[in-house]
């Protein structure tokens, strides 16, 4: 079994793969940054002295990414995962479908999640990685809430419950 994991360097990706841990103890997985490279914009500056400042800047961006993949591959091993992080550069593709593609890859049996649970306007204008990877991939998905999310409706059924 291969797990996917996403993982951005929040409490909420951070909680995705305790919760990967304690569910799939000693599962291989990958823990996957996609990121959004610069490219795009520095195709329109094409000539502009900027363009330098700006390709100088991307490559510490994704320094940066390989930075945040490797500390939630360790996160993952110090929890008994056997984690290889990765980093897939989306310049013309949503976060979602670098997923889903990486998924497809390397032939993941699970896709892995956090979610921070937002609902509403909130949700409809910031989109959902979650949601929009949940909804183009044929392969099962794991949507983890927050840990806060998760205590917070736990605590709501309790208190209904009296």
């Amino acid at each position: 079994m291969s797990i996917l994991i996403a993982y951005d360097g929040s409490s909420d990706a951070q909680h995705a793969i305790e919760e990967t841990a304690r569910l799939f103890p000693g599962a291989s997985t990958v823990v996957l940054y996609a990121r959004q490279p610069l490219e795009s914009l520095a195709a329109h500056l094409e000539g502009h002295p900027a363009l330098e400042d700006l390709r100088d800047l991307d490559t510490r961006t994704l320094d940066a990414s390989e930075q945040l993949a490797a500390e939630g591959a360790e996160r993952a091993r110090a929890l008994g995962l056997k984690a290889e992080p990765r980093v897939a550069s989306v310049p013309e593709e949503t976060a979602a479908e670098a997923i889903v593609d990486v998924a497809e890859e390397i032939d993941a049996s699970l896709i892995v999640l956090g979610s921070r649970g937002r609902r509403g306007l909130p949700a409809l204008l910031s989109g959902s990685t979650s949601t929009r990877v949940m909804h183009s991939t044929g392969r099962p998905t794991l949507i983890i809430p927050s840990g806060a999310l998760a205590a917070a409706r736990r605590a709501s059924r309790a208190g209904a419950g009296r």
